[in-house]
């Protein structure tokens, strides 16, 4: 039984691993689509932010539900959404989750109970309330985690979905990563007080955790998404983390916000899969060479999924009123 346990859990682990290495690959791709100037629009990149999401969705069933941010990328990858079906939806071609329409912040999969990206600041809390509101009546034990940043900690809707998630008692986590920039500005300068008492206001169990350990962040999830399946919910998790890029693929010139050797700081200290790699290596779960090998293997996937959405066609003219909602 000792055996098996540790079995299963390496297999977790290094399944957390591969996850994060998906993301930080998806990304370094969608960023040169930009740069090259095959993709329409911009994109926010989630690099340094893997921990996260996959230490949430790994506790999470594939019939719960997640809502996602502007920077939505890891969370839609680390819920099961595939490389090629996101690709796609970036270069708005027919095959992608929305059918091209929805692009690089709008991106929903129903099928892996990702209700979708919001490039409205703090605006998928309403839905996600919504969504634990809804498994509440229908008697469902489904759990709803809601991702925003730090910046929607200024929205009025969050608190407005949060009191009445509290006063339900409804089975959502409103998971808030805080990398510590609203767009161009550091947290500390647009969010007064203890970040989590706000939540704790209204009752909330909140939870502070490093968001660049993923076991760290797993454990928590685990934790709190069971006792919201046990309707002890909501949970509000503030999980300390850094984007190692710019506010968008076209914020470049960054230093009147935050220096250089900040970021090199985070890159080369606190690099979430570079760190967990390392602990893999060091607990002999894994070899250094598996690891490359697997890194390898998913950076293949993902430029031939790139090689494949390039090809892909549009969808036709004749559908731009389709799939959308109308008065």
């Amino acid at each position: 039984m000792v055996r098996e346990s540790q079995a299963k859990n390496t297999d977790s682990y290094v399944q957390m691993y591969r996850q994060m290495v998906r993301i930080r690959s998806f990304e370094d791709n969608a960023n040169q689509l930009y740069l090259s100037g095959k993709m329409p629009g911009l994109t926010h990149m989630y690099s340094g932010q893997e921990a996260v999401a996959v230490g949430i969705c790994e506790a999470l069933e594939k019939t719960d539900h997640i809502t996602s941010t502007h920077r939505g990328h890891g969370h839609c990858v680390a819920k099961g959404a595939a490389f090629k079906e996101m690709f796609c939806e970036l270069l708005g071609k027919a095959e992608g989750y929305c059918r091209g329409k929805g692009g690089s912040m709008h991106i929903a999969d129903q099928e892996n109970g990702n209700l979708g990206a919001n490039a409205i600041v703090g605006g998928s809390a309403g839905i996600a309330t919504g969504a634990a509101l809804s498994a509440k009546r229908l008697g469902t034990d489904a759990v709803t985690v809601c991702f925003f940043g730090d910046g929607a900690l200024g929205q009025g809707l969050l608190y407005e979905t949060m009191n009445m998630a509290a006063l339900w008692k409804l089975p959502v986590i409103y998971a808030c990563e805080n990398n510590l920039y609203g767009e161009y500005t550091h947290v500390s300068e647009m969010a007064a007080g203890d970040l989590m008492a706000r939540a704790r206001a209204f009752g909330i169990e909140a939870v502070e955790v490093d968001g660049q350990d993923v076991l760290a962040v797993n454990r928590l999830a685990q934790d709190l998404v069971a006792r919201a399946r046990r309707g002890k919910g909501p949970f509000f998790m503030l999980l300390n983390t850094y984007r190692f890029f710019g506010h968008h693929v076209g914020d470049i010139n960054r230093g009147y916000y935050r220096t250089k050797e900040e970021e090199a700081g985070w890159k080369s200290e606190r690099d979430p899969i570079a760190n967990f790699g390392a602990w893999l290596v060091e607990q002999k779960l894994v070899t250094t060479d598996e690891l490359d090998d697997m890194t390898d293997g998913i950076k293949a996937e993902a430029e031939a999924a790139v090689t494949y959405a390039l090809d892909a066609p549009y969808p036709p003219a004749d559908e731009v009123g389709a799939h959308v909602y109308a008065a």
